[in-house]
């Protein structure tokens, strides 16, 4: 059942420009996947920041997170007009968790940024070694907590939540959100494990998790940007009632007159 308390006006042409917009948004946070290549020296070898060379790879990385931090808050609030009127509560708090990943998101961009700045630095400032690899080493575990929260948690979160909002409205085939809503939990429960010690980054456990979650989004993402959302959908049968009433008015003045003379009316 929908809420209709919401005196935001619904047609059929923003409901389709709002899915567009988020489809969008949402196929461009894929763009993060780049960062797994441009990281790579810098995760993967502890004494990166006494090596030699540019950090041309890192800093682009840093910007495609930065795009992904502001792509993620850009679904919510597109989405959110449409998905309110569904359950308050849960677009509210799909509004939250995107604002947590995208700030998580960019706590880690701020420490390999520091990492990046340190690296250029240490051929001229002959500063200690050993604290240059300890302060680079935790400018890297900062980014893996970070990605940890930001990257692998709310992304399980996002997918209950919107997957809820998604099954329940109908705007999208429910096949879409069943994903979510079955990997979001599995997503959940592998950082947990992570962060008490018995699962690791890359396991089996954090493998199947990451699976439904990549195809909930991509699907969500392409489905709104190609397809809109579905019109027998009960959100999407209003939009167009309001649109003919609309319609309606604006072809009869004496509806057009009846409409403005009504108390209460703007």
């Amino acid at each position: 059942m929908t809420d209709t308390r919401w005196p935001t006006p619904l047609t059929t042409d923003s409901m389709r420009r709002t899915a567009l917009v988020a489809g969008v948004l949402y196929l461009i946070t894929f763009i993060a996947v780049g960062t797994l290549t441009l990281y790579g020296p810098v995760l993967r070898d502890a004494g990166y920041i006494l090596t030699s060379g540019d950090d041309t790879g890192l800093r682009w990385g840093t910007l495609l997170e930065v795009i992904v931090a502001l792509a993620g808050v850009g679904t919510a609030l597109a989405l959110f007009p449409v998905v309110k009127r569904q359950n308050e509560a849960f677009a509210l708090g799909f509004v939250t968790t995107r604002v947590i990943e995208a700030g998580l998101i960019l706590m880690g961009v701020v420490g390999l940024l520091s990492l990046a700045t340190l690296h250029q630095a240490t051929p001229a400032a002959g500063a200690d070694e050993a604290l240059l690899l300890t302060t680079g080493a935790s400018s890297v575990a900062t980014y893996n907590a970070a990605f940890l929260l930001g990257q692998t948690l709310m992304p399980g979160m996002n997918a209950v939540l919107l997957g809820y909002l998604m099954y329940r409205s109908g705007l999208v085939p429910r096949l879409i959100p069943m994903l979510g809503l079955i990997g979001g939990p599995l997503m959940i429960s592998s950082v947990i494990g992570q962060i008490i010690g018995i699962n690791e980054q890359y396991s089996v456990w954090s493998g199947i998790a990451l699976i439904p979650i990549f195809i909930w989004e991509f699907s969500l993402g392409l489905w709104m940007t190609f397809k809109g959302f579905r019109k027998d959908a009960p959100l999407m049968v209003e939009a167009a009632a309001e649109t003919a009433s609309r319609d309606s008015a604006a072809s009869d003045p004496r509806t057009a007159v009846n409409v403005a003379t009504k108390p209460g009316a703007a």
